[in-house]
């Protein structure tokens, strides 16, 4: 009877270790899969910022040309203090402008890239919560 009741022990940890294998399995598959999709949108972010960033000090840098050789044809002092007024504007105002969409952007893309690890990290928090 004790031989019996030691095997049914045995078998019933048997079956817990497997099922808790297999759980720790689905667990470490899961979190594989969710960091490759997290670093893979990561990787998309960081090229659409690159992208981003690139594409303004083209601007800036065509801006900036264009400044110098409006400035090069103004014949009056008067006229170079107001080109010079309107640039100083023009620049300040394209400056805010730049840098907010640069702002919104990076927090639009990093938010997309964290979303595939936010979501598996608010199920294990809801699942330990009573």
């Amino acid at each position: 009877m004790a031989k019996h009741v030691v095997e049914q022990i045995a078998e019933a940890n048997g079956e817990a270790l497997h099922k808790g294998s297999e759980a720790a399995e689905k667990i470490v598959k899961g979190n594989a899969e969710t960091l490759t999709e997290s670093g893979n949108a990561s990787r998309a972010a960081v090229e659409e910022l690159t992208k981003a960033y690139h594409d303004l000090a083209t601007r800036n840098t065509r801006n900036l040309t264009a400044a110098m050789q409006a400035l090069a044809t103004v014949k009056s002092p008067a006229d170079f203090i107001e080109l010079q007024q309107r640039l100083i504007k023009e620049g300040v105002q394209t400056a805010m402008s730049d840098s907010q969409r640069i702002a919104e952007l990076t927090t639009a893309v990093f938010t997309g890239a964290f979303e595939p690890v936010r979501k598996p990290m608010e199920a294990v928090q809801n699942s330990a919560q009573p």
